[in-house]
């Protein structure tokens, strides 16, 4: 994933795998080499800043990367029936849920819908940690802890992922994105990554 998000920033993407016999191959089964969660934001279209083609990639996304029910029982179902050996947890800068977070603390904030609020409440803990360090209304520094948080509570609450993790046959990496350069930077790293090179 690497190698192909260095394509996509050095402006040399291959965009494999994306013709008629690829589509056609996959008409009855996948075998996806990663899953990835990340953000909703239009601007985070995983298969392209990673030059990645049909079946390559098991993606699930919702605003601000934050962990939920569905988000687990997808990345489970990518793990136990799919065998992806890596779990990437893509978070990114100038993200809206993280701005939303930082907002709704500020004194003068207006109520947001319900389910918006309840969205970015997962993300008020790191904006909360980020103030008490001194990088208050810090969105890139917010965004990191909120990174590292969801990394955390995915292998908290799901037995499956951190059983794989342990047995050696899974790796989960949080990397944050930045959205003028292109880059993806790992930030977080566990388990065994070599064994989901491809």
């Amino acid at each position: 994933m690497l190698r192909g998000n260095q394509r996509f920033v050095a402006g040399t993407p291959q965009h494999p795998r994306q013709d008629v016999e690829r589509r056609e191959e996959l008409a009855l089964a996948q075998a996806p080499h990663a899953a990835l969660f990340g953000c909703s934001d239009s601007r985070l279209a995983a298969e392209i800043i990673f030059d990645k083609g049909l079946g390559d990639l098991f993606v699930v996304r919702n605003a601000g990367q934050v962990i939920s029910d569905s988000v687990i029982g997808s990345l489970e179902y990518a793990v136990e029936v799919l065998h992806v050996p890596l779990i990437l947890v893509l978070g990114h800068d100038a993200c809206g849920a993280v701005a939303a977070a930082i907002d709704s603390t500020k004194p003068d904030a207006r109520p947001l819908p319900p389910h918006i609020a309840e969205l970015i409440a997962p993300i008020i803990p790191a904006v909360h940690r980020a103030a008490a360090a001194g990088h208050a209304h810090d969105a890139v520094e917010v965004g990191r802890e909120h990174l590292r948080d969801t990394v955390a509570e995915l292998l908290q609450r799901s037995e499956l992922i951190s059983d794989r993790i342990a047995a050696g046959t899974l790796a989960v990496v949080g990397a944050n994105y930045k959205l003028l350069e292109g880059t993806a930077v790992p930030d977080v790293v566990i388990g065994n990554v070599l064994l989901a090179e491809h």
